[in-house]
């Protein structure tokens, strides 16, 4: 039996400290990108931290504390299979919570997936607000050419840049319509230009006489040039209902598999059944469902 003294918790700060992190995310999500050390050390800012969990010499487990848009903070205490159950996990959670204290947060959000996460979360005070549905889409070789759509002209971010500016009065449009727990999401303008359109080639405007009525964003994964992620995909409210949502990611079907991506990878919100049924039907297919849980700090 472990006991809570052999449990060390510590900041991940060299890069093999930042390698061995990236390890633990590969093992404990193997369904999501893993990162580099290069991109976890761009993200580093004073209200984020990444810390290790070690026993002895073995590195055991690893957290995350960082921001967020459905609370103050937001914590992710991951732990290896053959450790868990042994203490590893709330050791991570305690130092992860004295963080957020620490800057002043009142509440913080994590995400569970697997029963015996909801449970760690549930017996730690906190409460499911919300649920992301997570589908999959294998890529052919030689997935068809979409059809025109009358009327519509389609542009990538890659051969207009300005697009992704322009979208994103758009973009905001679609967050506002999102039904999270704690209320609206509000994108900055900076972190739209970020974190939107990483694979600009593959994310594709919709313009109708030069207006935009379409958006859908193709996001790289940072470890695996085989696979992708859907960023947004919104349709002006009064474009929807005619299938341009439809034909926005049917081209970035046709551009990935051009392109040498093998899987689309795409969250949505529980309710978004509108979304979810545009991609089932382009083939896409539910792997997974995350629970976002959140609990209140003294």
């Amino acid at each position: 039996m472990i006991q809570p003294s052999e449990i060390t918790i510590r900041p991940a700060e060299t890069d093999d400290d930042l390698e061995a992190w990236i390890r633990i995310r590969r093992i404990v999500l193997p369904d999501e990108p893993a990162s580099t050390v290069e991109w976890l050390r761009s993200e580093a800012r004073p209200d984020r931290l990444l810390v290790l969990a070690q026993i002895g010499d073995d590195v055991v487990g690893h957290g995350l504390a960082s921001d967020s848009m459905q609370a103050d903070g937001f914590v992710a205490p991951r732990v290896l299979p053959a450790y868990r159950g042994h203490g590893v996990g709330g050791a991570l959670l305690r130092v992860l919570l004295d963080h957020q204290v620490s800057l002043g947060h009142r509440s913080v959000v994590a995400h569970v997936v697997d029963d015996a996460s909801v449970a760690f979360a549930t017996n730690r005070g906190f409460v499911e607000i919300d649920r992301q549905v997570e589908q999959v889409r294998s890529i052919e070789p030689d997935e068809p050419v979409p059809p025109a759509y009358p009327g519509v002209e389609f542009i990538s971010v890659a051969d207009d840049p300005d697009l992704l500016v322009r979208a994103y009065p758009l973009a905001r449009q679609g967050h506002a319509d999102f039904a999270l727990a704690v209320g609206a999401v509000d994108v900055p303008l900076a972190e739209w230009l970020r974190d939107e359109a990483t694979l600009p080639a593959g994310s594709i405007v919709a313009l109708a006489d030069g207006s935009i009525v379409g958006y859908a964003g193709l996001m790289s994964w940072n470890d695996d040039d085989t696979r992708a992620e859907n960023g947004l995909t919104v349709v002006d409210r009064g474009w929807r209902g005619r299938g341009l949502a439809t034909a926005l990611k049917r081209r970035q079907l046709a551009w990935a598999s051009a392109n040498g991506i093998r899987e689309i990878v795409t969250w949505t919100q529980d309710g978004n059944d509108a979304m979810r049924r545009v991609n089932t039907g382009l083939g896409y297919a539910t792997r997974a469902i995350s629970r976002t849980v959140r609990r209140d700090l003294p």
